[in-house]
């Protein structure tokens, strides 16, 4: 199968639907969900967005940026209040070399610890190697945001390694390491199924942290 550039498309879940990132559409939504929260936005490479007007501008950038790296922004939206509660990407996007990035990724503190973020990168996943062909996935991180690398890991994802000062952090004053983790085409099945199996006991929604 000849791997596919990532084309606008609505991925439909039990949980969340994905859908494109449209900054007009969803930024009243976004914004509610986790806008002005410096905790959801702490490891984002942009800063903490104050009003609705930054938040539409910063989507108006992932979106292009997204665009541009061959990829797609998607806005989640959980399906039991019909509302967008974050956004995540493919970036990074070789069809040669079949490979393709999830990240970008933010949610709402109320919806930490449920069901949508295992239900978003399944979904994800499902589509890059079994509808665009991918051979590999590839995720990074910020090498103090363990509790990314904990999720990360957590839907069978392997631990590649470190970057070392790879990029200037939002504050423009710290460097960050980054880890990179992937996951590859045979190492699939195995993922899905387990991710699979955490979906069948998940719930929606959990009590937002304190």
């Amino acid at each position: 199968m000849v791997a596919k550039s990532p084309a606008p498309a609505v991925l439909d879940g039990r949980f969340v639907r994905l859908e494109p990132l449209d900054p007009a559409a969803h930024a009243a939504e976004l914004f509610a969900a986790g806008g002005g929260d410096d905790e959801v936005w702490r490891w984002m490479p942009t800063e903490t967005p104050h009003s609705e007007e930054e938040l539409r501008a910063i989507a108006g950038r992932v979106v292009a940026s997204a665009r541009d790296s061959g990829g797609l922004a998607f806005a989640v939206v959980e399906k039991a209040g019909g509302r967008a509660v974050g956004w995540t990407t493919y970036h990074d996007v070789s069809t040669v070399d079949e490979r393709l990035e999830i990240g970008w990724t933010w949610y709402g503190r109320a919806h930490w610890g449920t069901a949508v973020n295992a239900e978003s990168k399944l979904l994800l996943m499902t589509h890059a190697f079994e509808e665009l062909g991918m051979g590999r996935i590839c995720w990074k991180t910020d090498h103090l945001n363990t509790r990314s690398q904990q999720a990360i890991s957590r839907l069978g994802a392997v631990r590649e390694g470190v970057w070392r000062r790879h990029r200037l952090r939002s504050d423009g004053t710290t460097w960050r390491d980054s880890v990179f983790f992937s996951m590859l085409a045979g190492e699939w099945p195995a993922a899905k199924a387990a991710l699979e199996a955490r979906l069948t006991s998940a719930t929606p929604r959990a009590t937002p942290p304190a």
